[in-house]
């Protein structure tokens, strides 16, 4: 079996975290995997994915413009030159480049569905084009219930090939992480957030909680994106360069997120929010966005908040830290919530789902 997965680049994101964490344990179950990426630039999870013998197809080397149409020839000439028995996309652009190769390339497509938002759903003039797309499709998998209905209320038509695969994570390389001691003070109190750095996360909000919390506490953002000098001219004009530190992008995820105290994940909407069971499977309590997505991921083993309400969010955190028997209830059951999204469960579905497209 030999699939191409199809992706508009590999920066930080759920949907691009989820290539470097699906494709190499594809590849051990017997899978012939590869990529193809749009904006080809140089990234962690690029060189992630090169150090685990992924091949990936770069249709350029640098940032560029995701919708350009030449893009559309070169995905065709690759699917035609590498025979592949189906073709896997993550999010617009591929979705729809994709449905227009399948007319020219005998191929079996699926997709992934990432989000609960969705602008061009808004847009009347898209809907045809969205039911022309998802024709060509043989399945479409939703990564939460919401963004199943999301999807299903926006297209109907499509009903009878949407199936739920949760997104998952290598438990183990989180839970048995160690921690990093000179990074903080003894006295610290370490919030973190990892995100990238773009509208669909709300880093203002925990940014501004800041300002209703006593000077122990500290706040470290992991990510980089567009939005990098928006969020760095917050800091500056609410004065907290002293308290924030922006970490950019790591690859010891797992040691920063072990390393801190309260894991944050404060969002405008989510498809599902691995980042939350990132902190959960760390064994931190986690506080998120009430947004759907996520707030089926969290809501009964860490703590919600209302969208965008800052100082709801702050008195969370300091509810947290001033009541040690409620810090460690919460700590565990999210310990125990990250463990029903074990990145084996996914990967079984993935493997099982190629195999009833192929024969059926």
């Amino acid at each position: 079996m030999k699939t191409l997965h199809v992706i508009t680049s590999l920066r930080t994101g759920g949907a691009e975290k989820l290539m470097v964490d699906l494709l190499p344990r594809l590849r051990d179950k017997g899978v012939e995997v590869e990529l193809a990426v749009f904006s080809g630039e140089e990234t962690e999870f690029m060189r992630q994915l090169r150090d685990a013998g992924i091949t990936v197809h770069r249709f350029t080397e640098k940032v560029s413009n995701v919708y350009n149409p030449v893009h559309v020839f070169k995905l065709i000439r690759l699917i035609k030159h590498g025979k592949y028995d189906i073709v896997h996309t993550h999010n617009t652009a591929p979705q729809i480049f994709a449905a227009i190769s399948a007319v020219l390339c005998s191929v079996v497509l699926c997709t992934t569905e990432h989000s609960t938002s969705n602008r061009r759903r808004g847009w009347r003039c898209c809907a045809p084009i969205d039911r022309w797309m998802y024709r060509q499709y043989h399945k479409i998998i939703c990564i939460s219930t919401q963004t199943e209905q999301f999807l299903i209320d926006s297209t109907p038509s499509v009903l009878s090939k949407t199936l739920m695969i949760n997104n998952g994570i290598d438990i183990k390389t989180y839970s048995k992480a160690h921690s990093i001691p000179k990074l903080k003070n003894s006295d610290e109190i370490i919030i973190t957030m990892v995100g990238g750095f773009r509208y669909q996360k709300d880093q203002e909000t925990v940014i501004q909680a800041m300002n209703y919390l006593p000077a122990p506490f500290r706040l470290w953002l992991v990510g980089d994106g567009d939005r990098r000098n928006i969020i760095e001219k917050r800091i500056t004009d609410l004065q907290l360069w002293n308290r924030i530190v922006l970490w950019g992008i790591r690859s010891d995820i797992p040691e920063i997120l072990k390393t801190s105290d309260i894991v944050v994940l404060s969002s405008h909407w989510e498809g599902f929010g691995l980042a939350a069971v990132e902190g959960m499977a760390a064994g931190k309590p986690v506080i998120a966005s009430d947004v759907p997505g996520l707030k089926e991921v969290v809501k009964g083993a860490g703590l919600l908040f209302p969208h965008g309400d800052a100082k709801a969010l702050a008195t969370e955190i300091l509810s947290l830290s001033e009541n040690p028997k409620r810090y460690r209830s919460v700590a565990a059951t999210c310990l125990d919530r990250a463990k029903q999204f074990d990145i084996s469960t996914m990967v079984d579905s993935y493997y099982n789902l190629y195999n009833s497209m192929l024969n059926g």
